[in-house]
């Protein structure tokens, strides 16, 4: 049987990163993605509906990302989709939530647009870090490839 899961989305963080390592030191960083469309119906009238989604960032991807990114800036992510599955504690009813794992990520727009530093300046605040990351980060020239989620690695969130 043939299958094919890829996922492209463009849109704005809804929320800093949220940075955070296994304890095997791989990054995580978990952002949400607000996606618009807008169109106009039959009648005329522009409509907007706006789609949020929960994406998964591993590897030196995750820690660029928490590094540079804030809430409102533009993102392009390519991925996979990824249904999480689990028993609710306090009802004890099966929960379930679809969400998508990033393979590239590409900045959009400049250091300053969007959810940037109020005073125009291009220094972003410090991002919310479970571990103090690795000292050599640079920003990212290309979309980097390759950082998928650990195979064994217990994610801490």
């Amino acid at each position: 049987m043939a299958s094919f899961n890829k996922v492209i989305l463009m849109g704005n963080l809804t929320r800093d990163p949220e940075l955070r390592y296994t304890p095997k030191g791989t990054a995580i960083a978990k952002i949400g993605l607000a996606v618009n469309r807008v169109w106009t119906n039959e009648a005329g009238e522009k409509k907007e509906e706006v789609t949020f989604v929960d994406v998964d960032i591993f590897g030196r991807t995750a820690e660029n990302v928490g590094q540079y990114m804030r809430k409102g800036r533009p993102i392009m992510i390519e991925g996979r989709l990824k249904l999480d599955q689990w028993d609710d504690k306090q009802s004890g009813q099966k929960r379930s939530k679809l969400g998508v794992i990033a393979d590239t990520v590409q900045f959009l727009g400049s250091a300053n647009e969007g959810g940037g530093n109020p005073g125009g300046g291009s220094a972003p605040a410090a991002p919310r870090v479970s571990r103090p990351a690795p000292s050599a980060s640079a920003p990212m020239a290309e979309p980097i490839e390759g950082d998928g989620p650990p195979e064994s690695d217990d994610v801490p969130f």
